[in-house]
């Protein structure tokens, strides 16, 4: 076993890597249509996705979110939303998002979904502030009306101990304050699941956090044949100096 801090930043980098290279968005990028709802970790997967189609031209993850968690004192800076990306056919739909499409996707398209949480069973899922409940919901009826497929990157920063259906029933509850808590179908597909995407290695972890920019990182633990180790050491050396996240 060989060790790695990955910071949360390298982490979104490492998981849009991943992602562009995904078997199932490949595949819809040539016949379908794929959605990639705004958000942090999206972002990261957009500007990747868009790249292997060099089509990154005009895309910033500048104001590409929604809802966002910054540090108490935190003040958002404004940025204009570009919209949600959109790809169909290979080629990017700009200015469009999920509630311009949801009505026609179709089972074989692809929809990408950041989350909030996810729990030890793998389930995630998304604080909810819109009181209509988002873009989540336009997603889920296109999942579950006409089995789109629900794909949920998202950073090992956001796991938590419970189940996230009884979170979620704390968190709806009417006496309750704060976003509400909406589970999500999909598969989650963090950093453990990049590196063993790009590399064939194993990678669990082992310790998180940390200071000096290293506050919520995960410890990794990577093993696998030399050849496989030495590829993941040479993937989080090539995103090591990934700045902070900045949306704005």
């Amino acid at each position: 076993m060989k060790q790695f801090c990955v910071t949360t930043a390298m982490g979104k980098r490492l998981i849009g890597k991943a992602m562009a290279l995904h078997p199932d968005i490949t595949e819809v990028l040539e016949k379908g249509t794929l959605v990639i709802i705004a958000g942090t970790t999206n972002g990261y997967v957009a500007e990747e996705t868009l790249k292997s189609l060099g089509q990154v031209e005009g895309f910033s993850r500048r104001g590409y979110r929604r809802g966002v968690t910054v540090a108490p004192g935190v003040k958002i800076g404004d940025a204009e939303f570009p919209g949600d990306v959109v790809i169909s056919g290979g080629t990017w739909q700009k200015g469009k998002t999920i509630f311009d499409v949801a009505g026609d996707l179709k089972a074989g398209d692809v929809v990408l979904k950041g989350a909030n949480a996810f729990d030890p069973r793998g389930q995630a899922a998304v604080q909810i502030g819109h009181p209509q409940g988002g873009t989540v919901l336009a997603a889920i009826t296109a999942v579950f009306g006409r089995r789109v497929k629900l794909i949920v990157p998202v950073g090992l920063e956001k796991r938590v101990f419970e189940d996230v259906n009884v979170l979620a029933e704390r968190c709806n509850a009417p006496e309750a304050k704060g976003p509400r808590l909406l589970p999500m179908p999909g598969r989650i597909f963090t950093e453990l699941d990049a590196i063993k995407l790009m590399t064939g290695a194993e990678a669990c972890l082992i310790a998180a956090g940390g200071i000096s920019g290293a506050e919520g990182s995960a410890w990794l633990g990577i093993t696998g044949s030399e050849e496989q180790i030495q590829a993941s050491a040479d993937l989080i050396r090539s995103v090591a100096d990934e700045p902070p996240c900045r949306v704005w």
